[in-house]
């Protein structure tokens, strides 16, 4: 598996806990930051999982 894939994954989900918390208290800058991790996070997995395919196709 990808680092890009794991390392994305991570980013989401830290994205998406500082955009609750954000919402939560009333926060719109830890909102807004964890909103711009959580797609950072995504489209770092995106090509996590590109890479992936890559490899395995080229195995083949």
């Amino acid at each position: 598996m990808s680092t890009n894939r794991i390392e994305g994954a991570a980013k989401k989900a830290t994205g998406a806990v500082k955009e609750a918390a954000g919402k939560a208290v009333g926060n719109d800058r830890l909102r807004a930051e964890g909103a711009a991790e959580k797609a950072v996070g995504s489209a770092q997995n995106a090509v996590g999982k590109a890479q992936d395919k890559i490899a395995k196709a080229i195995k083949h």
